[in-house]
């Protein structure tokens, strides 16, 4: 991972930690039946999608129209989705967290995603102006003792 995908990844995540930790202290109703915080053994996955030049918007629209479905449909839980404020990465880049059981619940899940008749139709229509994404970064992590986010 390159010096600014880790300085996106950093402030992704305390962006996070940050709005979790506001939600738990403000006593949103839910924010713990969410599964934002306190589970044990669970396992977060921070993920950078550069797309091809041009495709952002197109990568966007997918992940808002039908592939957040997808993920809760396999069992993949959404915490966020963020883009770069700054260029260049700001024209190319997005950046989220899903979580996990386990890291071997993660496997089953996006293998299962994956090989979803359904999903794959849809991207491969998504796919016909152009291929959207050229590179995917994953890191597996686990939160410390002190973060507001479990």
């Amino acid at each position: 991972m390159n010096l600014q995908a880790v300085a996106i990844a950093t402030a992704a995540v305390l962006s996070l930690a940050a709005g979790s930790m506001l939600l738990n202290l403000a006593g949103v109703p839910g924010a713990r039946a969410q599964g934002l915080a306190g589970r044990d053994g669970r396992v977060f996955e921070l993920r950078v999608y550069h797309t091809a030049p041009g495709r952002l918007a197109a990568l966007k629209a997918n992940f808002r129209d039908t592939n957040i479905a997808y993920l809760k449909k396999h069992g993949i839980t959404s915490i966020g989705y963020w883009t770069p404020q700054d260029g260049p990465a700001a024209e190319n880049t997005l950046i989220f967290i899903v979580a996990h059981d386990s890291r071997e619940a993660a496997a089953k899940h996006w293998k299962e995603f994956l090989d979803d008749p359904d999903w794959q139709k849809f991207a491969k229509a998504s796919q016909a102006d152009g291929k959207i994404v050229e590179s995917v970064e994953t890191t597996f992590m686990t939160p410390t003792d002190f973060s507001a986010l479990k």
